[in-house]
């Protein structure tokens, strides 16, 4: 009887233990990630030097906007080369009209009013890439005359003319693709027919047809010689509702890259060719025209014209993500599973999650390169964060600095990116991806410039254009303009000036603020104690400054800097001072293990008022800086650059050919140099300054 009861009392134990377990779903349901790419763009140490060519004319949307992201100079999307020999740049604007560009005077002309031809089904009052999307003239133009179009109808369109391919339920947009040929390929007006070779429907008024192009790789002969490809978005809402699953599914044509062939006519609707060799041609219940798919908002593609010859995607985000991605012949980008090389759940529009553990049998194929959005604490999932990716080249031009370089950039804020070809490369795991570089910019003066700046509005909506030799140009939609990419400038590369400083460790060299705390043995100069807050402005509290020699206006600093204060202790830093006028007016560089705390790792001034950081690597949304400058007790070389008629600084270390931190600032156009830190011990040696002297 004892036996029995001890038996049952452990199966109680043992079923009670069993029931307490939570299902394996609930046990392991991930936790959102919050910060899905920590690492931000890296400081390229780099800059574009731009030339103003163009301005196309003030144009208007279709109807009055309401959305004042519309409310533009004009709605310029693209510029090009025509592939004639004629050295004309052409410029589509979604408002509805194609330009030419004067070789010479790169004066704008009308070659071609897209609008007026579909009216009044042409439609570009609403949604972000509505209207006259592309145009992409046939690698034999200057023979046959072909080029082909992109636009968006509404209206009548609706119900007196049927889509070629599966539309989307509650279609309220069309996008078409039209054929033109020219009669006089020379002409500066067009003069000729059209026919309208493909039309897709689309439920929402976004993520319509973006662009159309040919592989320039291709020759005569090739497979891919006049193959037109056309990156289909998902039409807004392809992760949830009717069109759920629209991008992952092989029977309908959104969220797809399309690839057909012009001068065929094996398409369901006779006007077109599939060609042959797509991933999916003749497979029965699948689109033939599809060569990739997964997609949200693939936005811009290009192929590299040398090196790999690689054709690659930037494609636009849904929560945080902005990616690069390699195309190839029935690549799956995975949306809406994904987003980027994260989980996307329909069930939770603010976060991304990591991939499951057997993400591999699905085989997505992940970015190459990417960058989140990074939003303030308090943001609205449900609004736009003001970021979104723009491609893209890969530079092969004249200038040296930027060959094998795929140069991008933000749409909204304007930035300028970079990311190394050779680095792109594919990994299944979605953990290895290409750093990315922040590119600055310089007018032909040399002045420092922003993209706001030259577009004078702070949303840019910037993009990338090419010409026949692979030399790029940016144009804005803020303010119609167009730049070329004339030359490149080192940032902060202001010749250091006749000036040298050097051999001046001893004491009487060096005014510190607490004398008894330093030591001056010979090479080194030595914060032996740490220092103290004092009365005034938040500032370092300990630092002597360099009496020999001038003050300096413009100046490069080189020296070694060790940290003496213990790994173990958080917070150690030393700083390098530049600018000094007085004990409440300088700049200082701040070199520490720290890079997660607003004072830490980064460029400061001190202007009568508490130190305020200036770098442009604090990230005030996530909390965090350039990465950790010195994070153990070596000797570690510093090289501080202040250009004192820009304003531009930047800080290296250890030789690096890339600075770790930038600033722009003109608070001080000279001053003394000085070292040493907040309250921690640290030591210098082998400093020298260049510079011009002070008048």
């Amino acid at each position: 009887m004892t036996r029995l009861r001890w038996c049952l009392l452990a199966i109680a134990t043992l079923l009670a233990s069993v029931l307490a377990v939570p299902p394996a779903s609930a046990a392991q349901d991930p936790a959102p990630i919050l910060d899905p790419i920590p690492d931000d763009p890296a400081p390229s140490g780099l800059g574009l030097v731009l030339q103003e060519v163009a301005r196309l004319p003030k144009s208007e949307p279709s109807a009055p906007p309401t959305d004042p992201r519309l409310v533009r100079w004009n709605r310029i999307n693209h510029v090009g080369e025509l592939p004639d020999g004629s050295g004309r740049l052409y410029v589509p604007d979604l408002n509805g009209k194609l330009y030419f560009l004067d070789k010479k005077t790169r004066t704008p002309s009308v070659y071609l009013d897209v609008k007026a031809t579909f009216d009044p089904d042409f439609f570009s009052a609403a949604g972000l890439g509505q209207g006259f999307g592309f145009v992409a003239f046939h690698p034999d133009f200057k023979r046959n005359g072909k080029f082909y179009t992109a636009h968006v109808e509404a209206g009548n369109a609706l119900t007196t003319k049927t889509p070629d391919l599966t539309p989307q339920p509650k279609t309220g947009f069309h996008g078409v693709i039209d054929e033109w040929t020219a009669t006089d390929p020379k002409a500066g007006t067009f003069s000729g027919t059209h026919r309208e070779i493909l039309r897709i429907g689309f439920s929402g008024r976004i993520h319509n047809v973006q662009q159309i192009d040919f592989n320039p790789n291709a020759r005569r002969g090739d497979a891919d010689y006049g193959k037109l490809y056309l990156a289909v978005g998902d039409g807004g809402n392809g992760n949830v509702g009717d069109n759920g699953g629209d991008p992952q599914n092989l029977a309908v044509p959104q969220g797809k890259i399309l690839r057909i062939d012009p001068s065929g006519t094996n398409s369901a609707n006779g006007k077109y060719g599939i060609p042959a060799d797509n991933p999916f041609a003749g497979q029965a219940g699948k689109v033939g025209e599809i060569y990739a798919y997964g997609m949200r908002d693939p936005h811009r593609f290009s192929w590299d014209t040398g090196g790999s010859h690689r054709m690659f995607l930037a494609h636009i985000g849904e929560h945080e993500i902005e990616s690069i991605h390699q195309i190839d012949a029935g690549s799956n980008l995975g949306w809406s599973e994904r987003e980027g090389a994260f989980t996307f759940r329909k069930d939770d529009r603010c976060h991304l999650y990591p991939l499951p553990a057997d993400d591999a049998k699905y085989g997505y194929d992940y970015p190459v390169a990417a960058y989140d959005h990074d939003p303030p604490a308090n943001w609205d999932c449900a609004s736009d964060t003001g970021h979104a990716i723009s491609g893209g080249y890969v530079y092969r031009g004249k200038l040296p600095a930027l060959r094998g370089k795929y140069l991008f950039t933000d749409i909204v804020d304007g930035r300028l990116f970079y990311t190394n070809e050779r680095e792109m490369k594919q990994d299944p795991t979605g953990q290895k991806r290409a750093q990315i570089y922040q590119l600055a910019a310089y007018d032909t003066a040399g002045n420092p410039v922003t993209m706001k700046q030259l577009a004078g509005d702070n949303r840019v909506d910037l993009r990338y254009g090419s010409d026949a030799k692979g030399e790029l140009y940016l144009l804005a939609k803020a303010n119609g303009k167009i730049w070329k990419i004339v030359g490149t400038k080192q940032y902060a590369g202001c010749k250091p000036g006749p000036k040298r400083v050097s051999h001046v460790a001893a004491a009487k060299n060096w005014a510190p603020v607490t004398p008894s705390k330093w030591r001056f043995p010979g090479r080194e100069v030595i914060l032996a104690e740490e220092g103290v807050q004092r009365p005034g402005p938040r500032r370092p509290f300990e630092y002597a400054v360099l009496k020999s020699g001038p003050v300096f206006a413009s100046a490069r600093i080189d020296a070694e800097v060790r940290l003496d204060t213990p790994v173990e202790i958080s917070n150690r830093d030393v700083i390098i001072v530049f600018g000094y006028r007085d004990d409440t007016h300088f700049y200082y560089a701040h070199l520490s293990s720290d890079n997660t705390i607003y004072p830490h790792n980064g460029i400061f001034v001190v202007n009568g008022a508490d130190r305020l950081r200036i770098d442009q690597q604090w990230n005030a949304n996530r909390s965090h800086g350039a990465p950790p400058a010195i994070t153990d007790e070596k000797w570690h070389g510093v090289r501080v650059t202040h250009c004192a008629g820009t304003g531009e600084i930047a800080v290296y270390v250890d030789g690096g050919a890339r600075p770790v931190m930038t600033a722009l600032d003109t608070t001080f156009g000279s001053g003394r140099v000085g070292f040493g830190s907040f309250d921690n011990i640290g030591r210098l040696r082998d400093l020298t300054v260049r510079g011009t002297p002070a008048e």
